[in-house]
């Protein structure tokens, strides 16, 4: 247990994905490593690369001195140049020693985790090198690792843990994202509200409420007259948010009531991940 209660559901659910993530790896022959996953340009081998990469860098070990190849298309954005050096970096290592590192960083972390005594409002070193709480980077981290076990799920076809507890740190991170989603992004009026009806492992209804001067909030109580409602499951509800699905490839699994050129612009604005 960390000293914070703050920051064990963060940790609980960090370790139940990392722990699945290595659960479906370690079987691995060494050419799965290089089976293409839903994230652009990366492999099994890369994205259990950044996995493992964050998770040291939160130890507090020292980047890789490392210069990037040239013809790496997927990465465009400076952010996208720093998450591919950990990744670049551990390219041609063998499957024995992508799990040995794994299994060595899940052990390390996990002990950080346990006798952490820092303060959830201390500031720590976040990706290229801004500032953030301890207990945003510790959500963070249990948000992007059960994306990322998804992900490997997909690509191995191994279905799972979609009501996992990262799959509830990751609903609370996407419904965080939504008033700016429908507020600034798609461009809701002023005094509006759009309802999301989710079913399936995680099911939810939240309200954004938009109000005179265009700014967005999320609740859970219903709307009499909401400007639009729409109706997805939860799978289709993540997969959007976090890039892992073109709207074109699902539009007919959602049910969009009320106004229709709304609904395309909160849908077409829905994704959060970099």
């Amino acid at each position: 247990m960390t000293v914070h209660s703050s920051l064990q559901t963060y940790a609980d659910a960090w370790t139940h994905s990392v722990e699945a993530i290595s659960e479906l790896v370690t079987p691995l022959a060494e050419g799965e490593w290089n089976w293409a996953t839903p994230c652009p340009g990366w492999s099994v081998r890369d994205i259990v690369s950044h996995v493992i990469g964050l998770d040291c860098e939160m130890l507090g070990d020292p980047r890789p001195i490392h210069t990037l190849p040239r013809d790496l298309y997927h990465v465009q954005t400076e952010l996208q140049r720093y998450m591919e050096v950990q990744v670049d970096v551990r390219r041609h290592h063998t499957a024995p020693e992508m799990t040995s590192e794994l299994e060595y960083t899940i052990i390390r972390r996990s002990r950080q985790l346990r006798n952490e005594s820092r303060d959830p409002q201390t500031k720590v070193r976040g990706p290229l090198g801004n500032e953030e709480t301890l207990e945003e980077a510790t959500r963070k981290r249990a948000f992007d690792v059960w994306v990322h076990e998804q992900d490997l799920r997909t690509t191995l076809r191994k279905p799972g843990n979609l009501d996992s507890p990262g799959a509830f740190v990751t609903r609370d991170t996407l419904l965080s994202t939504l008033p700016v989603v429908v507020a600034k992004r798609a461009g809701a009026p002023a005094n509006s509200a759009v309802v999301f009806d989710v079913d399936g492992p995680v099911d939810f209804l939240r309200t954004v409420r938009i109000d005179a001067d265009g700014r967005g909030t999320v609740d859970s109580s219903p709307s009499l007259g909401p400007a639009v409602t729409l109706a997805l499951d939860w799978e289709t509800f993540y997969k959007l948010g976090c890039g892992r699905l073109k709207l074109s490839a699902v539009r007919d699994q959602i049910k969009a009531d009320g106004d229709q050129d709304l609904a395309e612009a909160i849908l077409e604005n829905f994704t959060i991940t970099p």
